[in-house]
């Protein structure tokens, strides 16, 4: 069996920054201060945890609770959900993502699993605004977890618990961070690039880059042959 895990933003689902907006507006709105950025590159680890602790600790030179981090969280999924109500086309699959998915959920080659840098919450909450069949997936969050790498290993860990007969592993990523996470890990990569700027990561060493999944059968090549980034 193949195990692909894919990320999120602007793999599967994509809002023009928008999610990442509302997290810069909820900080602002629960701590009166203004966040100091929403290029993720900026950060140690792009994860919401490890962004948020950044911050927290810059701003009040101290660590945030765990307590303190759910209730953002909550905070945060309100206030996606308020703004989808509001502006119903702000968040988009990504074109023939739900129909991928729900192609290889049909085939008993795969698992697929999840393994986003955001919290769980928020992510599900993406993926059910594109009718993404969340509850069949194995989905992981930063919840808890420092790094993309740590995510990814505990997407790994639950599917194996599940199925002891994965003999490879494919992610399916958008942005320079999963490059080096899988470059971490030693994860063969497929890239989407919904704009169409593919260059981009295959300039990074990615073999196969889409601009979307609309070529079922191209997806599929790559989950089959596809090799980690060089």
């Amino acid at each position: 069996m193949i195990l692909i895990i894919f990320d999120v933003d602007g793999t599967l689902v994509f809002s023009e920054k928008l999610d990442s907006k509302c997290f810069a507006a909820t900080y602002q709105e629960v701590y009166g201060l203004p966040f100091p950025t929403i290029d993720w590159r900026k950060f140690p680890h792009v994860s919401d945890t490890t962004i948020f602790k950044t911050v927290i600790q810059e701003h009040f030179s101290r660590e945030a609770s765990e307590e303190e981090e759910e209730s953002f969280r909550q905070k945060f999924v309100a206030n996606i959900i308020q703004n989808r109500k509001k502006t119903p086309a702000e968040f988009k699959a990504v074109p023939f993502a739900k129909q991928t998915i729900e192609r290889l959920l049909e085939d008993e080659r795969f698992i697929v699993g999840i393994a986003t840098g955001g919290w769980k919450a928020p992510a599900i909450v993406k993926l059910n605004f594109v009718n993404i069949p969340v509850e069949k997936l194995i989905v992981t969050g930063a919840d808890g977890k420092v790094s993309r790498d740590d995510i990814t290993n505990e997407t790994i860990t639950k599917a194996r618990k599940k199925h002891d007969n994965i003999e490879r592993i494919v992610y399916v990523g958008d942005a320079i961070w999963d490059v080096s996470t899988t470059k971490n890990m030693g994860l063969p990569l497929i890239g989407i690039r919904r704009k169409g700027d593919v260059e981009f990561l295959s300039d990074l060493g990615v073999g196969l880059v889409l601009k979307d999944y609309e070529d079922y059968d191209a997806f599929l090549e790559g989950v089959f042959n596809v090799s980690v980034p060089k």
